[in-house]
């Protein structure tokens, strides 16, 4: 782990604006030097009003392939319930193929009980949900083996949760990157049992990025304390109508320092 660069990313929330205040947003993050920008996979807005402008995952996504030119880019995370695994990985290749290879698959189990109800899937259990997402990961990375043409690249997995007993194992799985809500206390204490479960199955941790909000945190205060505990790529989450990249801002300054010490 400790020869991974440190990273930042931006999780630009598709809610409360327009769409051309969406697309300026991701202009202006590319433009002041991110290296990752997300969206979310869901249906209304998680924040504010909860009856607000909203937009579609994977559809913005294409459109940020094309508009974009350096920064990697996917959903944070993907919702395994919406859509079949299959379709999901041909979905995957293409936005991949429009980015010239820079899509990172964002996977998770789902969880906003809104989403599910308005759209009509069936909500279960987390653990039914969990169960359905380890069964779904096989055959996306099965079916991204056999498409026509390829990805331009081996497509990042990024698996999202804190889960200590089902999350963590499908990460230490399959993820590339692992992301995680986690203080840093439990950012401890769920880096162990990552850790724990690729030792299980014979896979080398240090192969796993660590991705972490930074939760309007202070890089000063907070950087050093999560880069010593694993942590390599830190996600800044900005909110429509403005989008405001003051935190984001501080955090590249922090990163291009942190790479110049």
């Amino acid at each position: 782990m400790t020869g991974k660069p440190v990273r930042i990313g931006v999780q630009i929330a598709p809610q409360q604006a327009d769409y051309a205040a969406i697309r300026d947003a991701v202009l202006r993050v590319e433009d002041a030097g991110v290296d990752v920008v997300f969206n979310w996979d869901h249906f209304f807005p998680l924040r504010g009003d909860p009856e607000g402008r909203h937009f579609e995952c994977w559809t913005m996504l294409s459109a940020w392939a094309e508009q974009t030119s350096r920064v990697e880019l996917g959903p944070l995370v993907s919702c395994n319930s919406f859509r079949n695994p299959d379709l999901v990985a041909d979905m995957a290749r293409t936005v991949d193929h429009i980015s010239d290879g820079r899509l990172i698959l964002g996977l998770g189990a789902g969880w906003f009980e809104r989403d599910y109800l308005e759209y009509g899937y069936e909500f279960g259990t987390p653990g039914a949900r969990l169960a359905s997402l380890r069964a779904n990961m096989p055959r996306i990375l099965d079916r991204l083996d056999r498409l026509n043409p390829l990805p331009v690249r081996p497509v990042p997995i990024l698996n999202a949760g804190g889960g200590e007993r089902k999350t963590l194992r499908i990460a230490a799985e399959h993820a590339d990157i692992w992301h995680s809500a986690s203080d840093p206390e439990a950012l401890a204490r769920k880096t162990a049992l990552l850790r724990g479960y690729c030792a299980e199955i014979g896979r080398d941790f240090d192969e796993i990025e660590v991705a972490v909000n930074t939760f309007g945190a202070d890089p000063a205060e907070s950087g050093a304390v999560l880069v010593d505990l694993g942590a390599r790529l830190f996600i800044v989450a900005v909110d429509g109508p403005d989008y405001d990249l003051t935190s984001l801002s501080r955090w590249l300054a922090w990163r291009d320092a942190w790479a110049g010490r």
